[in-house]
């Protein structure tokens, strides 16, 4: 008879019974262990998480990088006045002149994918304070170009600098208020911004006019710096992530045992969360439908945007006979369409959370956002082809005026709402989705104002916008009720990529 067919003796099973419960009281102790070394907030209510902060200071710093979010919005819309000076100046023709506006907007492509991540490993704050200084010095060159070269090259690079407001201002956000706030930080946060394409094109066209359109750049330059000098003493770090990375460390450095996070281990290195971190935009678009959907709908909110701002001011100057002041003053038109859908925009998306969430029985989803896209689809094609045929009949300013009021109302609308879909469909990584997301819009943002003078040239204003506006039936109309009724199934599509 072999050993194996040998019967344990009890003593034996005993003593194997005590060893395996030995083993299972050693591993819960060590698991014990191990969760009291983990380091997360105090509750809810715990004082130092953003969303318990003083409401002045979460306002102060809202306030802040909207300010900020000024400087990006003026320095796209503030040369467009100022584009036949810098053209005879330069010796450039008009479409290469053209260039020097909308390749500003193309570093909004690059430059998120990768400072979102970089705002994800180092906070908020450090990367918004590098980036601005980042855009203060190559704007400031771009006022001295003497070539196009240089015109363009300091362009992109500010534009890098000044994409920083697509990268952060929105995670901050994310970071400080919860999603039933989420409406009106909105409201708030987008309203100093959405100044900008009003307040930027009258600058540029008197700061042109008067002390030439170099000084349309050094003043940008100027008010940047200033909001950096603030940013040193309100801008605290809002990132819980790093916020608890902290407390783990100083708790480490206070005891000496290997407290941790759960998004950090204590012996995790600096160069471990760059390599994983700086590739997580571009796998989020390769990777989850539900963002190369929103990246394709934003791409031509975007870009039919940038052809309205980039061809607004030549229209009043070679259509119309008005000088470069009175052009940039139609773009108020514009900004009360933007102010007007902000506003109430906001106070509508927190009233259908409220009231979506209260119908699911306090459950929420992102597609909560979807039904703003629906107001904001049907005014775009209008404001498209209410201004298109009145100025190609040359009607009096103020009718296509209105008609740009309108278009700009259901952009914001319509942007608004797919942010904010983003936002909440990815809260862990914030920062890096709406990179992600907005990586084709800012493609498109450069390359469709290129051809936008040659379209209406060929075709006039009216069929010109009567082409935009049947695109974006196609493409807009069928979103709000794609994103309602697959959103939850495209998002489970995409395999996790933190």
């Amino acid at each position: 008879m072999s050993d194996q067919d040998v019967e344990k003796s009890p003593a034996a099973s005993a003593a194997a019974a005590v060893e395996q419960l030995s083993d299972s009281q050693t591993d819960s102790q060590k698991q014990d262990n191990e969760d009291s070394l983990l380091v997360t907030w105090d509750g809810d209510d715990d004082p130092e998480h953003p969303y318990n902060w003083s409401l002045t200071r979460r306002w102060a710093i809202t306030i802040l990088l909207s300010g900020g979010g000024l400087v990006t919005l003026m320095s796209g819309a503030m040369l467009a006045p100022a584009l036949s000076s810098i053209s005879r100046d330069l010796n450039t023709g008009e479409e290469e002149t053209q260039i020097f506006l909308s390749i500003f907007v193309l570093a909004f492509a690059f430059g998120p994918m990768v400072l979102s991540p970089l705002a994800e490993v180092f906070g908020r704050r450090p990367v918004w304070l590098a980036s601005s200084c980042f855009y203060i010095l190559w704007n400031t060159v771009a006022g001295f170009s003497q070539t196009p070269g240089l015109m363009i090259a300091s362009r992109v690079l500010s534009g890098i600098g000044a994409s920083a407001e697509f990268a952060i201002s929105n995670p901050v956000l994310s970071d400080c208020w919860t999603p039933d706030q989420r409406g009106t930080s909105f409201a708030i946060s987008t309203f100093i911004p959405l100044l900008g394409p009003a307040i930027g094109p009258i600058i540029g066209g008197a700061v042109s006019q008067s002390i030439g359109w170099r000084w349309t750049f050094w003043i940008l330059s100027i008010y940047d710096a200033i909001l950096v000098i603030i940013a040193i003493f309100v801008f605290k770090e809002t990132y819980d992530v790093i916020l608890l990375n902290r407390r783990a460390a100083k708790l480490r450095k206070e005891t000496g045992r290997p407290y941790y996070t759960e998004m950090q281990g204590a012996s995790e290195t600096l160069g471990t969360r760059l390599s994983h971190s700086l590739g997580r935009p571009l796998r989020l678009l390769l990777t989850q439908p539900i963002i190369q959907v929103m990246a394709v709908f934003l791409a031509y909110n975007f870009g039919i945007l940038y052809i309205a701002l980039s061809t607004f001011a030549t229209l009043w100057i070679d259509r119309y006979g008005q000088s470069e002041t009175a052009s940039g003053l139609h773009y108020i038109a514009l900004a009360i369409g933007y102010t007007v859908a902000a506003q109430a925009g906001g106070i509508l998306m927190d009233f259908l959370w409220a009231h979506l969430k209260a119908k699911a029985g306090d459950q929420t989803a992102p597609e909560y956002r979807v039904p703003l896209m629906v107001p904001g689809a049907l005014l775009i094609p209008l404001g498209l082809l209410m201004y298109g045929w009145t100025a190609e009949r040359h009607t009096h300013w103020i009718v296509p005026d209105i008609g740009i009021a309108i278009f700009g109302c259901g952009i914001i609308l319509n942007t608004q709402a797919m942010q904010a879909y983003v936002m909440d469909a990815y809260r862990q990584y914030v920062s890096s989705a709406s990179a992600a997301s907005q990586f084709l819009r800012s493609i498109a943002g450069f390359a469709f104002p290129i051809f936008a003078p040659a379209m209406y040239q060929n075709l006039g204003y009216g069929w010109g916008n009567s082409i935009l506006a049947l695109t974006f039936v196609v493409i807009g109309w069928p979103a709000p009720f794609l994103l309602w009724h697959y959103g939850a199934k495209l998002r489970a599509m995409g395999k996790p990529q933190w």
